[in-house]
């Protein structure tokens, strides 16, 4: 399970989920498309239809499985999902995936050391943060229970707490710089119409 906003979901998403297929050896990725990150603002998040397409748009293997099931759950904090998860589903070995950013602040979610204990976890690399990531007050906390990447394929099966950290090619995207990028386009689209608007008017008011 990787978790986020994915607004916009992006190709980093999609890498990052491949290498949990590959490396962890599972069955699925599923991309828990939130209904509201409530450590994120509201301002300038798109709607969940929105973001869910996102995600819809950018899949390119059948094993990667965009979902909005957090809203059906009616879950906001990943201790909830997860435990509302392994009751409907017993009998599926989940595993929690992680950028290195969210290692980072992982003290700040809901009942993080209970999540730790319900599931095992792989953290993924994010460009500007991995070395910090891995000597936060999170990871030191769990170091006892990281385990070596040469045993990364069994991490489904194993019992919580356990984690590892998997090195993967880094893309420098973000959802926030799509965002930014979006939002110079329109202005300089915007910008660009009205010195049109301006330019013609002065044309049609020249008596010459």
């Amino acid at each position: 399970m990787l978790g986020g906003s994915f607004n916009p979901a992006h190709e980093g998403h999609i890498a990052l989920a491949k290498v949990a297929l590959h490396r962890l050896g599972l069955d699925e990725v599923w991309l828990l498309v939130s209904p509201g990150n409530p450590l994120k603002p509201r301002r300038g998040m798109a709607t969940l239809a929105e973001r869910f397409a996102s995600c819809v748009a950018l899949i390119d293997d059948a094993r990667l499985r965009p979902t909005a099931i957090e809203a059906r759950l009616h879950t906001r904090y990943t201790i909830d999902t997860l435990r509302a998860l392994r009751r409907r589903f017993p009998r599926v070995c989940f595993v929690w995936l992680m950028g290195a950013d969210s290692l980072e602040s992982f003290t700040r979610w809901r009942f993080w050391l209970e999540i730790t204990r319900t599931v095992p976890f792989a953290v993924v690399p994010r460009p500007g943060y991995n070395r910090q990531a891995l000597a936060s007050r999170s990871a030191l906390r769990l170091r006892p229970f990281r385990i070596p990447l040469r045993s990364a394929q069994g991490l489904a099966c194993m019992a919580p707490p356990a984690w590892v950290f998997l090195p993967a090619p880094q893309k420098d995207i973000s959802a926030t710089s799509i965002r930014n990028a979006r939002r110079n386009r329109r202005h300089r689209q915007k910008t660009t119409g009205r010195q049109g608007r301006t330019a013609q008017a002065a044309h049609d008011e020249d008596p010459g």
